[in-house]
């Protein structure tokens, strides 16, 4: 059986002291927050202030991690629902589908908080380890976004076989086609 503080009667409840009420907020005090701005109703102080502006900041942030995993677990349980989730987001579908791919990519223990989804969606197509290693060198090297995008890029390139020049690889080839989907030779027959 529970303690005795956990017993809850009429009588009990009337004996305890009650916890002061904290004073309502008014509404003719809180913003004005539409669709389209942010107005206070009242003068606010630094402290308010700065602390919308943080909720703001966060706010915008975590939506796309919010969208991604929300479409990710309707698409699960209810099959794809792009369009619809269109419609109710204001999104564009391929908006949303990148913001699902990235975020099946991350699982949330491997999302950093210091770094924006766009650092993320950078090195989303890369191996784990690979996302790990980018990650953990943005966060070191206090790399923005495009700066992410130059290193990783040039990295790639680095693993990549050279490719052989347009021009030469035509004439070397004059009786072969170059897939455009594959990039394999194909023979020509006469």
């Amino acid at each position: 059986m529970g303690a005795a503080s956990d017993i809850r009667t009429p009588e009990l409840d009337a004996a305890r002291p009650r916890r002061p009420a904290r004073p309502a907020r008014s509404a003719q005090r809180l913003p004005e927050l539409t669709r389209v701005g942010w107005t206070p109703r009242a003068d606010i102080g630094l402290d308010e202030w700065s602390a919308f502006g943080r909720r703001f900041g966060e706010i915008g942030r975590c939506s796309q991690w919010w969208l991604g995993d929300w479409i990710h677990y309707g698409n699960a349980k209810f099959g794809e629902r792009y369009s619809r989730a269109a419609k109710l987001t204001g999104y564009d579908v391929q908006s949303l589908m990148n913001m699902v791919y990235v975020a099946s990519r991350f699982e949330i223990s491997r999302r950093r908080e210091n770094l924006s989804w766009s650092h993320h969606a950078t090195v989303a197509s890369f191996d784990v380890a690979s996302q790990e290693y980018w990650l953990g060198r943005a966060v070191v090297d206090k790399l923005s976004v495009a700066d992410l995008r130059v290193e990783s890029r040039s990295w790639r390139r680095a693993l990549q076989p050279p490719v052989e020049d347009a021009p030469h690889r035509a004439a070397a080839h004059a009786d072969t086609l170059v897939c455009p989907s594959c990039g394999e030779l194909v023979p020509l027959t006469p």
